[in-house]
């Protein structure tokens, strides 16, 4: 067993073990997921331009890994061109231009010269970044979220600065956060949460939701997190410009006082470290010092989900909580927050205090419900948000009335990559009823589309059912049980620890 690590970096937390063993193997690294459309440079180019790079910041890793209480005083060097260029390449090709009206692919035209001029202007200091534009877009209840579009030169820049700034915090943040970080997907935190409750003694649920997080971060509490660690003056001048530069909306410019800016390439990183300081340190903290049961967490970005033992320690967390988010001009969302009883018998328990069946809390598009296995024993189901799998449907539905004219093998082939895309991340084990079901809907609404083509097309169900099974996925469970991939993930070496993940 390796020593010297505190608990909490393993990726859930749990109170008192029975040992007080401390430490866990290093979690495996996924894959970075390649980046959309047609590149402009072969696969071999882009894997030697980026070899290239990663010398120094496997000697900034390092360095970072020896000497956690020294503050990193040069890091702009690293962004050269050879990382600028990666950056271009690691953007997406079709994303909407922004107040420069620059896109993708017009950039890379000149691209060389382009980056040349890009890396001679941010290392001289003479880099101006622009305002975002905004864009406002649909949320699955109704409601429109404002999103920030920067220009090409800023997302360039932004992404290869998160690059580095990556290998730095990557080395400071905690295990049990997941969001927007390299190696870490939401299946990574679902799976946490699964083990968690699953293996871990907890008998209520905190799910708490941070209200407007990403519009009221306080600039000056942000800057003081991130000089914590990095002291090199030209990457926070950076970062101050983006927070400063506000967003264009028509024509009227709004500056940035408060919050991160939303669609910035920077801003999930501003955002966890922002977090890293204000709850998971302190939770880290409160966890040694003042809980007396057993205590999990999992946070993804500004989703947070915990268990705890007893409801007298959760209620008791729950205050000091708002009190330490209101310290730092944050607060929860009185009506969103909920503490509910979640356990092996909580339907029993309610039921005999004349109660429904169990609550229920949403967590990454899942809801998560208090199940029974075949056996009877206690299993956390999953299933789909049908608030999210009906904005889905919807977006379908609009999607298929402007391919209506389209043949029925183009239209089959659009669909096949929709729903496969849909399956890829909700066929989990304890979902399929939600799979058929959405399924079932995607082939209803290609039958209206098709009937309305003409008034004389009267489309058969038994024809649509051939037309479903030729190109339609069929749901099926594509991930596997949660325990078993946090097993692999996650490995524990002690021949008597099994795979009780709380314990360690």
């Amino acid at each position: 067993m390796m020593h010297g690590r505190d608990q909490s970096d393993s990726p859930i937390v749990a109170m008192k073990s029975a040992n007080k063993a401390e430490g866990m193997a290093a979690e495996l690294m996924e894959p970075r997921g390649g980046t959309k459309g047609k590149p402009i440079e072969s696969a071999t180019r882009r894997t030697q331009e980026r070899g290239s790079v990663s010398p120094g910041l496997d000697r900034l890793r390092n360095f970072v890994r020896n000497n956690r209480k020294t503050r990193v005083t040069t890091l702009l060097h690293h962004v050269d061109v050879s990382l600028l260029r990666w950056s271009y390449l690691a953007l997406r090709r079709n994303a909407a231009p922004g107040v420069d009206g620059q896109t993708w692919g017009a950039y890379g035209e000149g691209l060389e010269e382009n980056l040349a001029h890009l890396h001679a202007r941010v290392h001289r200091g003479a880099y101006r970044a622009l305002p975002s534009r905004r864009r406002m877009i649909p949320k699955p209840d109704g409601r429109e979220r404002p999103l920030g579009i920067a220009s090409i030169e800023d997302k360039i820049v932004q992404r290869a600065v998160v690059e580095v700034l990556n290998v730095v915090y990557e080395e400071e943040f905690l295990g049990f956060s997941y969001g927007f970080r390299p190696g870490r997907s939401q299946h990574d935190a679902l799976d946490a949460l699964w083990v968690g409750i699953g293996r871990t003694n907890v008998n209520w649920v905190l799910d708490a939701d941070v209200r407007s997080f990403f519009d009221t971060v306080d600039h000056e509490w942000l800057m003081r997190f991130v000089e914590h660690r990095v002291g090199d003056r030209r990457i926070l001048r950076l970062i101050r410009k983006w927070l400063k530069v506000g967003v264009l909306d028509g024509a009227v410019l709004t500056a940035g006082e408060m919050g991160t800016p939303q669609g910035a390439v920077i801003s999930p990183l501003l955002a966890n470290i922002y977090l890293h300081y204000v709850f998971d340190l302190w939770f880290r903290q409160w966890r040694r010092l003042r809980a007396r049961g057993n205590v999990i967490a999992v946070r993804y970005a500004d989703d947070l989900v915990l268990g705890f033992e007893s409801e007298i320690e959760a209620r008791a967390f729950l205050t000091e909580l708002q009190s330490r988010f209101g310290a730092f001009g944050l607060s929860l969302h009185p009506e969103k927050t909920r503490l509910i009883e979640f356990e092996r018998h909580a339907a029993e328990h309610r039921k005999s205090r004349g109660l429904g069946k169990p609550e229920t809390f949403a967590f990454l598009g899942f809801v998560h419900i208090c199940g029974k296995s075949r056996r009877g024993r206690f299993l956390l189901w999953r299933k789909s948000r049908g608030d999210r799998m009906r904005a889905k449907l919807k977006e379908i539905k609009i999607e298929l009335h402007h391919r209506m004219h389209e043949t029925i093998a183009e239209q089959g082939r659009w669909l096949r990559a929709v729903v496969g895309g849909y399956f890829n991340y909700h066929a989990v084990p304890t979902n399929s009823r939600a799979l058929k079901a959405f399924r079932y809907q995607v082939l209803a609404l290609w039958t209206r589309s098709l009937r309305r083509r003409s008034q004389a097309d009267r489309i058969l169900w038994t024809r649509m059912y051939r037309f479903g099974d030729h190109w339609l996925p069929q749901p099926r469970i594509l991930h596997p049980w949660p325990d078993q991939r946090f097993t692999v993930k996650h490995p524990r070496w002690e021949p008597s620890a099994r795979i009780v993940h709380a314990r360690i």
